[in-house]
């Protein structure tokens, strides 16, 4: 698909008011995408697991504008508090999806959304946050389009979530998504996810993630930050090359079942993402010190054991923990022990692969 079949089809008549909602995951990265270009277009592709206990549930309500001094209409609140610090980032998806949901300027907006996971805190809030509320958009636009199929509002909700946040788009289905264009992966694009399209290796069926929460405060520096400090960054060539590399070796690794493989190439992803902040201009550090004991206890842990777990991390200082479902009673029992002290307030999120976006 292409950006104009996006568009809008054939909208006869929405209703005045209601209500949509959604519930999204959040999702963690394998193959890591760290830089943008055009339009929230990825400079390399990514590869990702869906999650299921990490979700932010959003209700949309909506009714015909009665302020028509501004352009959009809206107000988020989270947890039930007005967030007016959220509305400039939502106000900037909307500018960027008006011609592609033209009817966000008809109504005012109330959006109420929560999470099962601190916001802001390296977690994918952001990509959870804007997969909901882009169903509950497509939603809204499918009360009017009688024959908007499944598989059209599946693209075109990642398609707008892109806009709002690039790894949204790997948030709406499940159990493994693709971004961006890779001849690794045929279907991959720039545009919106696609489902990893291969048959996954038994031993990557039903993985789990233990995330480990080092520090639940917000980032110092966000995300978008830390994308546009790639555009001068003096080994960004080189990374994206890497990123093709990985992804290539991970369809792989993921059909064969090859464990060693795929604790290589996650654990090296998630460092050369933090050393793309740590070499950036300005630079800066996400990673806090007890996220640096995890990691040296997952190694040493690895290393006696034989038990074949793994750790990444996105864009804070946030371990997660990647294992076998079989190994599942071994890992909580390390993390008992050897790990939950380096976690702010002993707190951990035990979560496995799932699903996508669906309606609650």
């Amino acid at each position: 698909m292409i950006e104009t079949d996006f568009l809008p089809l054939r909208i006869a008549s929405l209703p005045d008011e209601g209500f949509t909602e959604s519930q999204a995951p959040s999702n963690i990265a394998l193959v890591k995408y760290w830089g943008k270009h055009g339009v929230q277009k990825p400079k390399n592709p990514s590869l990702s697991f869906t999650l299921s206990n990490c979700v932010t549930h959003t209700r949309l309500y909506y009714a015909k504008k009665t302020n028509t001094a501004v352009e959009f209409d809206f107000q988020v609140y989270l947890d039930g508090k007005h967030k007016p610090q959220f509305e400039p980032k939502i106000e900037q998806f909307f500018e960027l999806a008006q011609d592609y949901i033209p009817f966000i300027k008809d109504y005012g907006f109330k959006i109420e959304t929560s999470n099962t996971f601190p916001h802001g805190s390296g977690i994918a809030s952001s990509a959870s946050g804007m997969c909901a509320l882009s169903h509950c958009l497509v939603q809204l636009e499918a009360q009017a389009v009688q024959d908007m199929s499944v598989d059209y509002m599946e693209h075109k909700t990642s398609f707008l979530s892109r806009l709002g946040s690039g790894s949204a788009c790997r948030s709406v289905r499940g159990p493994m998504m693709v971004w961006g264009s890779s001849g690794s992966v045929e279907g991959s694009n720039d545009l919106y996810g696609t489902v990893f399209p291969y048959e996954l290796h038994a031993s990557f069926q039903n993985f789990q993630d233990i995330i480990l929460l080092v520090d639940q405060g917000e980032k110092p520096v966000s995300s978008t930050v830390g994308h546009n400090l790639m555009n001068n960054h003096p080994f960004a060539s080189g990374r994206f090359e890497q990123a093709h590399e990985n992804m290539q070796e991970m369809v792989r690794i993921l059909q064969e079942g090859d464990m060693e493989g795929f604790i290589r190439v996650t654990e090296t992803e998630a460092l050369t993402l933090h050393a793309m902040m740590m070499t950036s201009n300005p630079y800066f550090i996400l990673m806090k010190p007890n996220t640096l004991k995890i990691i040296d206890a997952i190694w040493e842990y690895r290393r006696k054991s034989g038990v074949p777990v793994c750790f990444t991390l996105d864009a804070g200082a946030n371990v997660h923990l990647l294992f076998p479902e079989a190994e599942k009673e071994k890992v909580l029992e390390f993390v008992k022990t050897n790990v939950v002290a380096y976690c702010q307030h002993g707190r951990y999120i035990c979560d496995y692969v799932g699903g996508g976006a669906k309606k609650p």
